[in-house]
């Protein structure tokens, strides 16, 4: 294995390792680092197992898993009664969010969606209601998140190993 191939397959088994921690640790980007383990894994092999739809399918997955975050929180202000507004302003508060850590991405949507009943003169009970809404669509959908990450991330995991008869081979070169 050529020096540079070595220091490829470590920086990806890294990153892989580090977005397998995204399971448990919610302010760890885990679709994202796990593609770029991938990414990485490929490209120590000079892409000849992992072609570039391959990683195109997966980097769209890993943007749609927070595509499907967003979208659990709307649909979460709708079901519990909030208004458009109230749909825009959590989805503007989950963007502000990202900026501000863990607690920006709880508290974000949940305030957007407040701000954005009461600027339709709606009670602080209903605007509270709405932006409970919003954190549990934001549960449900990090809650789904989870459950499809695991199967994701022993597929990317496995994709990303270089075939053992390669290696073989090559141990067998000076």
């Amino acid at each position: 294995m050529h020096d540079q191939s070595l220091i490829l397959w470590i920086i990806g088994a890294l990153l892989t390792v580090t977005g397998l921690s995204g399971l448990l640790l919610p302010i760890v980007p885990g679709a994202p680092l796990l593609f770029l383990g991938l990414l990485f894994g490929a490209w120590a092999e000079d892409f000849s197992y992992i072609g570039v739809w391959t990683l195109l399918l997966l980097a769209i997955m890993a943007a749609l898993t927070y595509v499907v975050e967003f979208a659990a929180s709307i649909l979460g202000v709708k079901k519990y009664g909030g208004s458009k507004r109230a749909m825009i302003g959590a989805a503007l508060g989950g963007v502000a969010g990202l900026f501000l850590g863990i607690p920006g991405i709880l508290a974000g949507p949940f305030v957007g969606a407040v701000i954005g009943e009461l600027s339709l003169q709606r009670s602080l009970d209903e605007a509270s209601r709405a932006g409970f809404g919003t954190v549990v669509g934001l549960a449900l959908g990090v809650a789904g998140k989870l459950a499809t990450r695991p199967h994701s991330s022993s597929r990317i995991t496995l994709l990303s190993c270089p075939p053992t008869s390669k290696i073989v081979r090559q141990s067998g070169k000076s």
